[in-house]
């Protein structure tokens, strides 16, 4: 890979990154002297270049967060899950491609020394905790946006990975789904639901999508670069 510079301190690379038989496209952002990364994974429909993921990541980047954001399906599949959709569900193959880049930035020399954590949006937080069970050694914290943990089935009971479930408080099912999964994820020490209030499930309302940042940047300054206080507060 060749990094080049954006804005000092960040440096920037585009990857090509080989995951269970197929070639990703990743963005990877890594702040000079970063206290941890963060890889994300997108929901159903969207890509790396989700606006919205991008946003939440420039706030982990300023706080000295590095992140990896790639895209889950190759662009022929991409084509055709626009079609039939036949793959934005697959929550299974997502989360094996989601584990197979994770093995492979855990030893790249740009980040093989830093603690990972993910953030899981919509179908993609269930993707995420499915690999996060299957790589407790690896994964230090997950975050979920919008998230549909409830997807990834009996994989909750096995998640022992810090994680933050955030939901907007007028996205009322999905409220209800991640209700229900924060209480079968019985082997995390810590899984909290917060609500972002006035926010439904795209976050567009004015402040929504701020809060969803802090509340990022403080859980992975906690579990991964072990500074700050993580969230405390509890909306059932």
């Amino acid at each position: 890979m060749t990094p080049t510079t954006l804005n000092p301190p960040f440096v920037h690379a585009n990857l090509r990154i080989p995951a269970a038989g197929v070639i990703l496209t990743g963005d990877l952002t890594i702040p000079v002297n970063a206290r941890g990364l963060v890889i994300f994974a997108h929901g159903s429909g969207s890509s790396r270049l989700s606006p919205r993921n991008r946003r939440v990541a420039e706030w982990l980047h300023h706080a000295g967060l590095g992140t990896l954001l790639f895209d889950l399906l190759t662009p022929a599949e991409e084509e055709v899950d626009a079609v039939t959709r036949e793959h934005r569900f697959d929550i299974e193959l997502l989360a094996v491609r989601l584990a197979a880049v994770t093995d492979w930035i855990a030893v790249h020399p740009d980040a093989k020394e830093l603690h990972i954590g993910y953030f899981g949006a919509s179908t993609g937080a269930a993707a995420a905790l499915v690999a996060a069970a299957t790589r407790p050694h690896l994964i230090r914290a997950v975050v979920s946006r919008g998230g549909r943990p409830d997807l990834a089935g009996a994989s909750l009971g096995r998640v022992t990975a810090p994680t933050l479930l955030i939901v907007g408080s007028r996205d009322t099912e999905v409220v209800s789904l991640n209700q229900l999964a924060r209480h079968e994820m019985t082997h995390s020490p810590v899984t909290l639901l917060q609500l972002v209030p006035g926010a439904t499930h795209l976050f567009e309302e004015r402040g929504a999508l701020e809060l969803v940042g802090d509340l990022a940047c403080n859980w992975f300054e906690h579990y991964l670069a072990g500074v700050g206080t993580a969230p405390v507060a509890i909306h059932r």
